[in-house]
């Protein structure tokens, strides 16, 4: 954090908005481009989180909300809440004590499920060993390395682990241009490289910011195929991360994976990327006429800050989301207690939504809960200034 400015006390956060408002004020300037950058002039960044916007509640009234039930299943794991904490690289540049170990810990008490990044900044063993009870449910976010036996020695380590499901990032075959991250150098060995892919060759290389650095161990050649060869290494439940198609998550259903994950990696690849909420509300229809969606997860992820973001995507038809950025900037910020902190105002959201939309447990969501008049309405607008540099004044 940086020196000059104080951190403000945790009881001054009072959504999950305020966690980035203070890390962009208090993180060192090259951690925040890398954590908060997204792709060219991150219109897509924007409209994931606008696309809530585009979407008002028809609540029913007269019922009795007086006992909520926020608990549900996702991939087989019965759960608490309705959401997860996302893979996220490099927690140990914001947070270089605990890095994810601390996410771990603030994931214990409501059990919330941890996707831990390929690229984390502690190893895969410190993390499953973090956790504070052997209940927690933890996945493996999977980026497929161009050696193949790395990849494949991972994905056995993470079910001799206990991870519970496997969720291979399909979107990202480089990464987009971020240009506030690539102003900055990274040097891996300085600055908690990624952990969990020990044997890259790249480990120790400097280039033009970290986005590029980590793409690095990326392979570009990721196909169809390679899903299949998974699903023979490994029990764990195969989920594709990144689908932004309704096609490709029929043909995932079909060749028999768990679930898909609809998701633009936060606006942070291909600008002008849908918004997954935009896919979700044309995927579940098909998915029900064609009688795929048993035993078939849709989850989400992108731009969601409320709790009443989480209800409008479980109206239509989501499993579950998740959420990367807020617990990234409060473990970051506050460690374990900012991770736990970011839970509880999600909790009490999702409780007084839930109340004031005349529901009392997440099976009575449905779409007609939803206008979705202005759901696929269009108005961009490009910011004049969208990156800046000191330098460049």
């Amino acid at each position: 954090m940086s020196s000059s400015i104080q951190l403000p006390p945790i009881e001054s956060v009072f959504n999950l908005n305020d966690f980035e408002k203070i890390a962009a004020k208090v993180l060192p300037e090259q951690v925040y481009a890398y954590y908060s950058s997204s792709a060219d002039d991150e219109v897509s960044y924007r409209e994931n989180h606008n696309s809530f916007h585009k979407i008002f509640f028809k609540p029913k009234i007269l019922v009795d909300v007086t006992n909520i039930d926020l608990t549900t299943e996702i991939l087989d794991s019965q759960v608490d809440i309705p959401f997860y904490v996302s893979a996220t690289a490099l927690c140990g540049l914001g947070n270089p004590k605990g890095g994810e170990l601390d996410i771990v810990k603030g994931c214990a008490d409501v059990n919330v499920p941890h996707m831990i990044s390929t690229f984390s900044s502690f190893s895969i063993e410190e993390i499953a060993e973090a956790k504070i009870n052997e209940n927690q449910i933890q996945w493996l976010q999977l980026y497929v390395n161009s050696d193949r036996k790395i990849t494949h020695d991972l994905i056995v380590k993470a079910e001799r682990l206990g991870m519970k499901a496997l969720f291979v990032t399909v979107d990202a075959p480089s990464a987009g241009n971020r240009e506030r991250d690539a102003r900055f150098k990274f040097s891996a060995a300085e600055n908690n490289g990624p952990k969990v892919m020990e044997k890259s060759k790249d480990k120790d290389a400097t280039t033009n910011g970290t986005s590029r650095t980590l793409s690095k161990l990326i392979d570009t050649s990721l196909t169809w195929a390679d899903i299949e060869t998974f699903k023979k290494l490994t029990n764990m439940p195969i989920v594709l991360k990144g689908v932004q198609r309704v096609d490709d998550a029929i043909r995932a259903a079909e060749i028999g994976c768990r679930g898909v994950v609809l998701s633009n990696h936060g606006g942070r690849e291909l600008d002008f990327s849908r918004p997954p909420l935009e896919v979700l509300a044309e995927l579940m229809p098909v998915l029900r006429d064609r009688g795929l969606n048993k035993n078939f997860d849709v989850l989400i992820d992108g731009g969601i800050r409320r709790g009443t973001d989480i209800l409008k995507a479980l109206c239509l038809g989501a499993k579950g989301v998740g959420i990367a950025a807020p617990f990234l900037y409060a473990n970051s910020l506050y460690g374990s207690e900012g991770v736990e902190l970011c839970t509880q105002l999600l909790i009490k959201e999702l409780v007084l939504s839930m109340r004031l939309l005349g529901v009392t447990k997440l099976s009575d969501l449905n779409a007609d809960f939803l206008d979705l008049s202005g759901l696929f309405a269009r108005a961009i607008t490009i910011p004049r200034t969208t990156v800046y540099h000191d330098s460049l004044a």
